[in-house]
């Protein structure tokens, strides 16, 4: 398990980016962050309001989300959006 705490404020921003992005896996974020799901709803748990955890927990686990791959339909295999071109500085870069 990963200390919550040697993230910076970056990365912890990222993290929950990618979280409650519904195309991107739980794996992408182990892949990039070295951290397990567990550790990701942990995070979210302690970095949003209760409000907003709960209704991000109700939608990853209603079936809407594709955040765990077997959900997922098998044409999509990758962990972003065509449209979606670079990841730059935190923020998603617009069409």
């Amino acid at each position: 398990m990963k200390d919550y705490n040697s993230f910076d404020l970056i990365q912890i921003d990222r993290i929950i980016e990618m979280a409650w992005e519904d195309r991107t896996p739980f794996d992408a974020i182990t892949f990039q962050f070295g951290i397990s799901e567990q550790e990701v709803i942990e995070i979210m748990r302690r970095e949003l309001k209760s409000s907003s955890f709960k209704l991000w927990r109700k939608r990853v686990n209603s079936g809407v989300s594709q955040k765990h791959r077997m959900k997922r339909a098998e044409g999509i295999d990758r962990f972003k959006c065509k449209s979606q071109r670079i990841i730059s500085n935190n923020k998603i870069s617009k069409r």
